[in-house]
């Protein structure tokens, strides 16, 4: 059978064996539990197929069903397999398989299947509960060892395959889960899918109903709606790239140490040389408080604080804060982005911010400037590589006072990202 031949339905017809009022009834059951995704609910379209296991979604918002498995699956457990199967879709795991199978060189339906066991280990740690009963085949971190509250991708490089999966091989939440298409699934060309534009306004919907309600989805749901309005950009891996290369050049995160000798001290009778030993490196972000740069400015700010983080292997205990305007305000520890006061307003001279983060104990082998780029520069390349991240302006923004001025460009010795934009220069 091919996969245009796959039987269909609309959702108010019932499909060749299919007990549509019960499917559609739980529908309504998981709407009612979880009302901030029912746009994300009644966005899918029900497609009929034998070929299905259970229930599974493609990448286009189509949901595949098999009658015998919402025969034989209670009505509260398939309220919940709806939740389950929709979250793949907002979470865009199809997207990020894809993403992580290129960047780890990952092949073949073994992985893909693995892909999707992370996913559903995403999705299940906290997915029941309050409204939806948790059905009995439903794969949870604790079955494979592993902890709670991690993302798909934290999960993959935890675990393989092996004994302890080999239950799990009837799995298959479809190229919705895992990004990789099957023949049963109708394909970019078939019918009822929803395009590039009616996914990405679904899911702002849902993120608008979740930050509209606060305190009615769990916390994990919170920070996907914050970051649905802030999807990923160009710019983020291209300033995810210099903060990495920055921190991992010639000299950067290198000591000496005596905990380890040098082995030319063999040949050195009583004398005992250091070795160079390779740390991890330390970051400090500096961040524009001037008034020149906006309250939604500032807080796109705290999540480049985040994304750098990350680039340099998520070690927070390694990156600091340093908030400056005319002068620079105190050196904060990254513990929680969400809690730096990012206090200023006045002028912007950021020699005071490179000055407080060169005197930084440790001394960071990077440093990261999050501004406009209304500043005046150090004259003097500093001590260590210099990342800069320029918040857009138009001309109109630089000087409301003096409309002839024109800022400093950055000096040639930083490497420049253009945040929000898809180039950078260096």
């Amino acid at each position: 059978m091919t996969a245009h031949s796959t039987a269909e339905t609309s959702d108010p017809e019932p499909g060749p064996g299919l007990d549509l009022d019960k499917l559609l009834a739980a529908r309504l059951h998981a709407a009612r539990a979880r009302p901030y995704l029912a746009t994300a609910l009644f966005a899918l379209h029900v497609v009929v197929s034998r070929q299905v296991p259970t229930m599974a979604v493609d990448r286009y918002w189509r949901c595949y069903v098999s009658p015998a498995f919402v025969d034989g699956m209670p009505l509260e457990e398939l309220a919940a397999v709806w939740v389950h199967e929709v979250s793949h879709l907002l979470r865009d795991h199809h997207g990020r398989s894809d993403r992580y199978a290129r960047q780890h060189g990952l092949t073949g339906p073994g992985e893909r299947l693995r892909m999707n066991i992370a996913a559903d280990c995403e999705i299940n740690d906290d997915a029941y509960g309050d409204g939806l009963v948790r059905p009995e085949s439903a794969v949870r971190p604790a079955s494979l060892g592993l902890p709670d509250g991690k993302l798909m991708e934290e999960y993959l490089s935890r675990f393989r395959l092996g004994a302890h999966t080999d239950g799990l091989s009837w799995l298959d939440c479809g190229s919705g889960a895992d990004g990789l298409g099957r023949e049963w699934e109708l394909g970019p060309d078939g019918a009822h899918g929803l395009s590039k534009e009616e996914r990405d306004a679904v899911r702002f919907r849902v993120a608008q109903g979740i930050n509209g309600r606060p305190g009615s989805a769990p916390q994990k749901w919170k920070r996907w709606a914050e970051e649905a309005f802030h999807p990923p950009q160009p710019w983020r891996e291209l300033l995810g790239a210099a903060v990495r290369s920055a921190a991992s050049g010639p000299g950067a995160g290198e000591d000496y140490t005596y905990g380890r000798p040098a082995r030319r001290s063999a040949g050195l009778p009583g004398v005992v040389l250091p070795s160079l030993r390779r740390r991890p490196p330390r970051v400090c972000v500096v961040i524009d408080t001037s008034g020149s740069v906006s309250d939604a400015e500032l807080g796109s700010a705290l999540l480049e604080v985040a994304a750098i983080s990350r680039a340099v292997g998520g070690r927070r205990d390694l990156v600091t804060v340093v908030p400056c305007d005319a002068s620079a305000g105190f050196v904060h520890s990254l513990c929680r982005g969400e809690g730096i006061p990012l206090l200023g307003g006045g002028g912007t001279d950021l020699r005071a911010g490179f000055a407080k983060a060169l005197r930084t104990t440790p001394r960071p082998d990077a440093v990261v400037i999050l501004t406009d780029g209304q500043t005046p520069w150090p004259e003097a390349r500093p001590a260590c590589r210099t990342v800069v991240g320029l918040f857009p302006r138009g001309r109109s923004r630089h000087d409301e006072n003096n409309p002839d001025y024109v800022p400093d460009t950055p000096p040639a010795w930083a490497r420049v990202v253009e945040i929000g934009s898809v180039g950078a220069g260096c």
